[in-house]
């Protein structure tokens, strides 16, 4: 999911931090401390949220420069123990790009596979690890196909042999319950503009104990591990959202559900060569994503988009690359059919009628659109003999 609209509430409480109270929470002067407080109660309650300590938050501006941050972090201030890093082959780039990255500073990386529904074996990690491995790092859900990950499985294989476990977990915290700790991982990353909150709002969880190097150099924020003075208005936006977040969690994931799974039941049924990508029960419960054979995700997002739905091709980082999706591929989808991809994901405002509108309108562009596909004309062709 690219983002979710800013909550009213937490909106609200970011506009006294733009107009009146403009403190440096650096400052020992009274507006320095009332920023200073309010980044605190922030801390609070993102930290609550996934069942963490506040100490173990350290904000960032998003979900890639925190995955950057763990990534580089981790393995650099504990290059000591290795120089050996195990990814899933379904990674976020920015976790990919900070491993290939770091090969510059004799690091190597191994990619763990995943099964045709995203999938990764925590035995396929295991057999990955070397006596080097000094960090492994698999996401807790998929933006792109919504299939979550055996999180804890995999972090005991990691406990077993004392390697360092990072997850992003952006795509799942506040869509989904989150327990930092259960979960057994050492560092996590999330980003408010997926649960309702501010865009350029994230934070990493650190579990206390683990050394990290700092990601910016320059002053004492963030515990001395992330200089610049803080974004307080979307650090109070972020922790408005995330108590939000945790409140109503049961009642959005029972709406989420309900439309997830009638959109995953109807629409290949409403359109023939249409695929379900991702795990069927093990997947976001806000989120539905397809490949739809013989016809390119960019041309169904415009059609779409003419029609007032809003929908995605695999990451919003990477969909405007015009690229068959690494997640897809790794998932043992071909390359056609992987330009295939579309994602829907849901808000709190829609309703099933928002599912009927979708299936009354959506088939007549596939079928107008296979109409110009060379692609559909060969098959049509070749179905024929």
């Amino acid at each position: 999911m690219a983002a979710t609209p800013l909550h009213p509430e937490a909106l609200k409480a970011m506009l006294l931090y733009f107009e009146s109270r403009f403190g440096n929470p650096q400052s020992l002067h009274s507006a320095g401390q009332e920023a200073s407080e309010a980044v605190a109660q922030a801390r609070q309650k993102v930290a609550a949220l996934i069942k963490a300590n506040e100490s173990e938050i350290l904000f960032t501006s998003s979900g890639s420069e925190t995955n950057n941050f763990a990534i580089k972090g981790l393995a650099l201030a504990n290059k000591n123990r290795g120089t050996h890093l195990v990814l899933s082959a379904i990674e976020h780039q920015s976790v990919l790009n900070s491993a290939k990255n770091l090969e510059k500073f004799g690091f190597r990386t191994t990619l763990a596979p995943v099964d045709q529904t995203g999938l990764v074996n925590p035995e396929d990690v295991q057999k990955s690890l070397t006596k080097e491995t000094v960090l492994v790092s698999v996401m807790l859900a998929n933006s792109e196909v919504g299939t979550i990950e055996p999180i804890s499985e995999i972090a005991k294989v990691c406990r077993s042999q004392n390697i360092l476990f990072h997850t992003d977990a952006v795509a799942a915290v506040g869509n989904i319950p989150v327990d930092a700790e259960r979960l057994g991982v050492d560092a996590l990353s999330l980003a408010g503009d997926q649960f309702y909150g501010p865009k350029g709002s994230a934070a990493l969880y650190l579990k206390k104990g683990t050394r990290i190097l700092p990601f910016i150099d320059g002053g004492i924020q963030e515990g001395g591990r992330r200089a610049g003075t803080e974004n307080v208005a979307g650090i109070v936006g972020l922790g408005e959202a995330a108590e939000i977040a945790a409140k109503e969690m049961d009642s959005r994931l029972k709406k989420s559900m309900a439309l997830r799974d009638k959109l995953l039941e109807a629409l290949p049924q409403k359109i023939e060569y249409t695929i379900l990508t991702g795990h069927r029960e093990k997947r976001l419960p806000h989120h539905a994503s397809f490949c739809v054979e013989f016809i390119e995700g960019e041309a169904m997002l415009l059609n779409l988009d003419m029609k007032g739905i809003a929908a995605s091709s695999g990451s919003a980082c990477t969909s405007r690359a015009l690229k068959a999706s690494h997640v897809l591929l790794a998932m043992g989808l071909d390359h056609a059919t992987a330009q295939g991809s579309l994602v829907f994901s849901f808000l709190e405002e829609n309703t099933p009628e928002d599912i009927d509108y979708l299936l009354e309108v959506f088939p007549p562009i596939v079928e107008r659109l296979r109409q110009m596909s060379p692609l559909y004309t060969q098959y049509l062709e070749e179905k024929k003999r």
